[in-house]
């Protein structure tokens, strides 16, 4: 028996360019595929869902957020980079259970569909045991998100797992993880592998872990210069020394790569995820989004760690769009020239936050527009509430006037995971094991420490 769904009178932006804008569009959803989307499609035996007044877009994209850390969420408000790697990785993560991985992860990609993120990259760097990844894609699992699951290192020690480690991901694990839940690439989930990359790792270690993504036809994702620390590895200078700079492989952060390496990414087919708040507020850089538009990529954005910015997409499209634009105007009133053509737009942050994420996350086929084929990962926006009307530009409604209570409507592979502002989960049994974590883990970090001390 066919399932379908009729989403009626919204406007729609498909962010397909073929298709456009509709000022008021329906879509057609069958078996959780988008079947049409034209005006004033018949309803048949379809179940309608009214949107009038609602903004219609594509799901947004997260192509980069360490999840299990909504366990410890806001623990770090004031923290550099420099700060997190000992405050975080060296303080709590050592002393996270499985348990614990669960908790965060449920919580937090609740978070993110109740803040209209439909697709997570889930960059954990938490399993510090086999349980731990067991965890993790069982919670992710349960909250009916997309996302890729990205395979990380142990955290059970700083001086072992960071700087010049000598300790690789366990293969063996990692094959039974690809075996076990992603023997197919067709479902929700599907799976990457997390590496730490040169300076944080020997060469040795680096060459065997992307030779175990090749092995196990699995996309690399790694941070890269970021921060005055990774800022002096010349990351990609090193990877393409070692002949690693493969396609489809998703660099973090970017923001102190030369003009060489910027190259080396295009023209290897790299792919960008950039996060805007974590990286003006931590000290990673400038957010280089139109730097990675010059040479012809397409920028995503990500959260980071809600350890220390918010975990919506809204918080990111703007920080994105301050920055660049504060910097451009800055540089042009210097130098007293006209501001260029290129300047960053509203419409642009809405393509890096749904189709450009859909991009990174190897996911375009499925996902990121609103177009006849694709999966139905569809959100509406309030345009009702005081803060988005009245209405004069639906881009500019979602990307610079909305945040999350506007977001009414949540659908994945066109089930509905929100409605009416009300994300349909057990949203009490979550904050509650994130909770109980939350007080665990502070609990047992301060034992920790006090041993150490």
């Amino acid at each position: 028996m066919t399932s379908r769904k009729l989403l009626r009178n919204g406007h729609v932006v498909t962010m397909d360019p073929a298709i456009g804008d509709l000022q008021r569009g329906d879509i057609l959803i069958e078996d959780g595929k988008i079947a049409a989307i034209e005006r004033d499609l018949p309803a048949g035996d379809a179940e309608v869902l009214d949107l009038t007044g609602r903004i219609v877009v594509p799901g947004f994209v997260d192509s980069h957020r360490h999840t299990w850390e909504a366990s410890i969420r806001g623990c770090a408000p004031d923290y550099t980079l420099d700060d997190y790697f000992t405050g975080v990785l060296d303080h709590f993560a050592p002393v996270y259970t499985p348990e614990d991985v669960y908790a965060a992860n449920l919580a937090g990609a609740l978070e993110c569909l109740d803040a209209g993120i439909t697709t997570l990259v889930d960059w954990s760097h938490i399993n510090n045991t086999p349980e731990h990844p067991d965890a993790a894609i069982e919670a992710l699992t349960e909250t009916g998100i997309r996302a890729q699951y990205a395979y990380g290192s142990a955290n059970t020690s700083l001086a072992d797992y960071w700087f010049e480690s000598k300790i690789a991901i366990p293969g063996a694990d990692v094959r039974r993880v690809r075996e076990r839940y992603f023997s197919s690439d067709g479902g929700l989930l599907t799976m990457a592998l997390a590496t730490r990359g040169p300076g944080f790792c020997t060469n040795e270690v680096v060459e065997s872990e992307w030779r175990l993504a090749g092995e196990l036809d699995l996309p690399v994702t790694v941070h890269v210069a970021m921060g005055r620390l990774a800022g002096r590895f010349g990351m990609i200078r090193q990877l393409n020394a070692l002949g690693l700079l493969t396609p489809g492989t998703t660099y973090i952060h970017c923001c102190y790569f030369g003009e060489d390496e910027w190259r080396m990414v295009a023209d290897s087919g790299g792919r960008i995820s950039i996060a805007p708040q974590v990286e003006l507020q931590m000290g990673h850089g400038w957010p280089p989004v139109m730097k990675a538009e010059e040479y012809g990529l397409r920028p995503s954005l990500s959260i980071d760690v809600v350890t220390t910015v918010p975990g919506d997409m809204f918080t990111q499209m703007r920080a994105a769009f301050g920055a660049d634009r504060a910097r451009v105007n800055a540089e042009c009133w210097q130098q007293d020239t006209p501001v260029p053509d290129t300047m960053l737009t509203a419409r642009d942050l809405l393509r890096f936050a749904t189709v450009n994420g859909a991009h990174t996350a190897g996911l375009e086929k499925r996902t990121g527009t609103l177009t006849p084929g694709k999966r139905a990962d569809i959100v509406a926006i309030d345009a009702t509430r005081l803060n988005t009307a009245p209405l004069i530009d639906p881009v500019a409604a979602v990307t610079l006037g909305a945040d999350t209570s506007n977001v009414d409507t949540v659908l994945v592979d066109g089930v509905v995971r929100k409605r009416h502002g009300t994300l349909l989960a057990d949203t009490a049994r979550a904050r509650r094991l994130v909770e109980e974590s939350r007080d665990r883990l502070i609990a047992a970090a301060e034992a920790r420490r006090r041993q150490q001390a």
